[in-house]
């Protein structure tokens, strides 16, 4: 009874440490934060003066001291104080309560498929340093998969994209467990560059990431539009220097990103040509399921479809796939401890 008490006062939570947002679940609250993973901090002070929405919305717009910083770089994180401050901040926002002594949480992070046992550990330290109780960790296609409610423990093939800001992940699941899996470091972020990269070289015209990211959704696709679509790209000109507005189409920004979506394609190619032939079987009749922010490009599903000869389904709610994933671990820990990440320096739950 204790124990029961103790754990609903602690508000566990499960976090999406994405390279370009976060997402928080609260154990019997649902998804209560979907904030950018950018903090702002004042470089001559070493003071950080704000995290998620509010320190996004300062990138470009801040005085040389002061430096809007992703934490985390291609899904690991590369600043571990800062990656500290940014899980307080989250652990703490969902943590208030009218208690004086309010018990820590017990935590569950999605991670990328292969990191290494001290980047992994890296993930624990910063969250218990944050204010967690106990650190659980998940693979994110495998919370994916759990998000889409795919049967993960049974024993027939699911096969997984997450395509998030800073990783690519490619699995197939059978039993609760990843029988294959590929991590690509080609993603979200790296289409915003390929994109800016393109007009520098193209156009020579020289713009910032939000205007990437802005063109990447509003007319970037991987596969050819049924109209021509068109959009605005402002930026400064870099042989004259000043502010310049071309227009261009889906066909232009298609050619841009042409590169990595084929990278991005030869993975999942290459992990179906992998497969047992049990699960192969499997796959082929329940398809290629795409989770995370980046499976929104237009035309992607088709163009996997025609590579691959097998069905290929968005996920509902792709960017919180994840989260809800890790999220339903978490309410059912007795059942689903077995898809946590066995990292040596905690045991599962019992």
């Amino acid at each position: 009874m204790l124990n029961k008490l103790f754990s609903y006062f602690s508000q566990d939570i499960a976090i999406d440490l994405g390279t370009a947002n976060s997402l928080v679940y609260v154990r019997g609250r649902g998804i209560v934060i979907n904030e950018p993973s950018v903090v702002a901090i004042n470089q001559k002070t070493g003071q950080i003066l704000a995290i998620g929405e509010e320190a996004k919305r300062m990138v470009g717009r801040t005085p040389t001291h002061i430096v809007a910083t992703r934490p985390l770089v291609k899904g690991v994180i590369s600043d571990f104080e800062v990656t500290e401050q940014m899980l307080r901040y989250f652990i703490e926002k969902v943590h208030k309560r009218r208690f004086i002594l309010t018990p820590r949480p017990r935590v569950i992070v999605g991670i990328p498929c292969g990191v290494t046992e001290v980047e992994k550990k890296a993930v624990q330290d910063a969250a218990r340093s944050a204010g967690a109780r106990e650190v659980y960790l998940i693979e994110q296609p495998m919370a994916a998969a759990i998000g889409a409610r795919l049967p993960v423990q049974e024993a027939g093939g699911n096969f997984i994209v997450d395509i998030g800001g800073g990783t690519t992940e490619v699995a197939i699941i059978s039993l609760g467990g990843l029988v294959l899996s590929k991590s690509l470091r080609i993603a979200g972020d790296k289409l915003n560059e390929d994109i800016i990269l393109y007009a520098q070289e193209e156009y020579k015209l020289l713009i910032g990431e939000r205007t990437a990211e802005e063109i990447k959704i509003g007319i970037g696709s991987a596969y050819p539009l049924k109209e021509r679509a068109e959009m605005p790209l402002r930026g400064r000109n870099l042989i004259t220097g000043l502010p310049e507005e071309i227009i261009v189409s889906d066909e232009d920004i298609r050619r841009a990103l042409e590169k990595s979506v084929k990278q991005i394609v030869q993975a999942i190619t290459g992990a179906v040509e992998e497969t047992p032939p049990e699960l192969l079987a499997d796959i082929m009749h329940k398809g290629i399921y795409l989770a995370g922010g980046g499976s929104l490009l237009k035309g992607l599903d088709r163009l996997i479809l025609q590579e691959t000869r097998m069905p290929t389904k968005i996920v509902e709610d792709p960017l919180t796939a994840v989260v809800r994933g890790a999220g339903m671990v978490l309410e059912n820990l007795d059942e689903l401890h077995e898809v946590l990440v066995e990292t040596g320096y905690e045991e599962p739950p019992k």
